[in-house]
């Protein structure tokens, strides 16, 4: 099951660059019962290896404007470094709760978010602001991703079609490629910090590297903009329910999951 999740999880970040975080942090909680904050650690790896493969891609195209991207990485970096180090200092247990929230309500926003901009006639309106300006406005995106995994792809596209002049295939690989400079950072912070879940990102990986390649062609076959419509429709469902079972489930039973293997290897390790 976790190869056939990391196969649908990258096919879809292949066609239309949202879903690294937003799709495999949710899944991985509901269904593959992870700890909330191994779930972030998971998703950033998973989205930083799928998006080392997608993102040149999109480079070869033209599509990745480095001007823009510098001027994101000067604000979503130092912010994507602030969320991890938090998430990393306080008590996972207890956080299991306000993790799954704040995870939960980031992928309504952010999908919610991209649909308003699929379904609108007219888009997003576009009201460029001067470069310097943008490290300020997707500072709270690099946070969010630090401490949740979520919502670089949706938030960063609907950042990049209102506040830049970018053509509509530029804001999809810039924002493919600043969402890698944001799992790269904040992904190598976490494993850092909590080491790597191993099992379970090499199940997604195997899976998920075929099927980004498959998505980043499709896209000239297929399209996107369906694809897309469908997948933020579920997210909304699905971080909806990530929401409400935070908010439903006594706290007990939130905070009561069992040490899966990534635990237990690591305080092994530790012991020794």
């Amino acid at each position: 099951m976790e190869i056939l999740a990391g196969f649908v999880i990258a096919l879809a970040i292949g066609m239309t660059g949202v879903g690294a975080g937003s799709i495999t942090a949710p899944i991985l909680i509901l269904f593959f019962h992870q700890r909330a904050s191994d779930a972030v650690t998971t998703a950033l790896l998973f989205g930083t290896v799928v998006k080392l493969i997608a993102t040149p891609i999109y480079l070869a195209r033209g599509h990745v404007n480095a001007r823009v991207l510098k001027y994101m990485a000067l604000g979503g970096l130092p912010a994507a470094l602030v969320g991890s180090v938090l998430l990393g200092s306080l008590d996972k247990n207890a956080l299991t709760r306000p993790i799954l929230i704040i995870v939960g309500v980031t992928v309504v926003i952010s999908a919610a978010g991209t649909l308003w901009r699929s379904l609108s006639p007219s888009g997003i309106a576009s009201r460029p602001v001067a470069d310097k300006w943008l490290p300020w406005i997707v500072a709270p995106i690099g946070f969010e991703v630090g401490f949740s995994s979520a919502g670089a792809g949706a938030l960063g596209t609907v950042a990049l079609m209102r506040f830049t002049r970018l053509m509509p295939s530029e804001v999809v690989g810039t924002d493919l490629a600043f969402g890698l400079l944001l799992s790269m950072f904040a992904g190598g912070i976490h494993a850092s910090m909590t080491g790597v879940p191993w099992m379970m990102l090499g199940k997604l990986l195997i899976g998920g590297v075929p099927a980004v390649l498959i998505g980043t062609q499709l896209t000239t076959i297929l399209s996107p903009r369906k694809m897309r419509l469908a997948l933020c429709v579920w997210l909304i469902y699905i971080g909806g329910q990530l929401a409400w079972r935070a908010i439903d489930t006594p706290a007990k039973t939130v905070q009561a999951a069992p040490a899966d293997e990534f635990v237990r290897t690591n305080r092994a390790i530790r012991a020794n």
